[in-house]
């Protein structure tokens, strides 16, 4: 198989596809440093839970730990998402480029209605008779044949 991505960039993106990642680089973003159980305590989920998706944003590069004491202290490390949208910003420049030329050909002159093709002196053609559809002729009756 063909590897397109760095791995790097693969294991950040994964790590911020789930929500309560997100949840928690969000709450480190507000505060410089929190411990495990700080992070944890507005969680709906065991702490054990949320330490395995700090496990999984810290393999991405996300997050770093320091351990003091009995104390486990997360800080964001932004670096990955740093990459991950130096990523994305080649597709915002594609997309922005390509809404930019739909918006041009919107605005252009040649969208404007054209003037009717038939001039007043023009003598009117029978195309109108020609397109209603003819009456559908009646078959015997009896049983009818059907491929």
């Amino acid at each position: 198989m063909v590897k397109y991505e760095d791995d790097a960039l693969t294991r950040t993106f994964a790590a911020l596809s789930d929500p309560t990642r997100r949840a928690l680089l969000a709450r480190l973003a507000q505060q410089r440093e929190l411990s495990v159980s700080a992070l944890a305590q507005p969680l709906s989920m065991s702490l054990p839970a949320v330490m395995k998706h700090l496990d999984v944003l810290a393999e991405a590069g996300l997050v770093t730990r320091e351990k003091t004491g009995r104390t486990v202290a997360c800080r964001l490390a932004a670096g990955p998402m740093e990459e991950a949208m130096h990523w994305l910003s080649r597709y915002q420049r594609f997309w922005t480029e390509q809404l930019d030329r739909l918006a041009a050909f919107v605005e252009e002159d040649t969208c404007q209605p054209t003037p009717t093709l038939v001039s007043p002196a023009a003598p009117v053609s029978r195309s109108d008779d020609a397109s209603t559809p003819a009456p559908r002729r009646s078959t015997r009756h009896g049983r009818s044949r059907r491929n």
